[in-house]
């Protein structure tokens, strides 16, 4: 593929050593970096976007997970933004293989947060009949990423949030000792909390929340 070939040079000749040792670290060496700061990554991105569209139209799906199956971190970012770019508004049922796989591939918080809102979420608001049924199959999962995402999809949803449906979620995991799960339980009550206050404020204090998720969830709210 052009777009992919293409891409992997510019990003290639224009790697840091010095700064991928930095975002290494930050990222806990879970992945490589070629050592691109996203202003300029997203440039490039942009730069050879805008070159090979007609071939990334019709094939950027296949496009964005070859991408992410790539080894460095970089190319998976630009995997994500490419199928949060060209599918908004595109899905079609079977799509949700292909979150699902992203989710688990690669998996660590950048990544996930962001297909979790973007994808996740507005695959669900495109197809609200398989919500209940997606949902639970996530948050029933043994990987906690899909648990993760299973509680934060909502994230983007504002008024639209099922407030229920993530007391549910919240309820199911709020015993989990994993941070990033704690985390994600206070994150989503406390975005939900800017839309309503008093309901959150209710729910956090009429159930057992870990304290982080407590702290999390109450951030805001004055």
């Amino acid at each position: 593929m052009n777009f992919i070939s293409d891409l992997e040079t510019e990003l290639r000749q224009n790697a840091n050593r010095e700064e991928a040792i930095s975002m290494e670290n930050y990222m806990k060496n879970n992945f490589a970096f070629l050592g691109i700061k996203t202003d300029e990554r997203r440039s490039i991105f942009k730069s050879k976007y805008d070159q090979h569209k007609d071939e990334i139209k019709s094939n950027f799906r296949t496009i964005s997970w070859e991408l992410f199956t790539k080894k460095e971190r970089e190319f998976h970012q630009c995997g994500i933004d490419l199928i949060i770019k060209e599918i908004k508004k595109k899905y079609v049922v079977n799509d949700i293989q292909l979150i699902e796989k992203m989710l688990i591939t690669h998996s660590w918080w950048d990544s996930v947060d962001t297909l979790a809102k973007y994808a996740l979420g507005h695959y669900l608001l495109q197809f609200p009949e398989k919500k209940l049924e997606v949902i639970e199959s996530f948050s029933n999962s043994e990987n906690m990423w899909l648990n993760r995402s299973a509680i934060i999809f909502q994230l983007d949803y504002k008024t639209n949030t099922d407030f229920d449906l993530l007391k549910s979620e919240c309820e199911k995991h709020k015993h989990s000792n994993e941070f990033f799960i704690q985390k994600a339980i206070g994150w989503a009550l406390r975005d939900y909390s800017r839309f309503n206050p008093s309901g959150v404020t209710e729910y956090v204090n009429s159930t057992n929340l870990k304290p982080l998720s407590q702290r999390e969830a109450l951030r805001n709210i004055k």
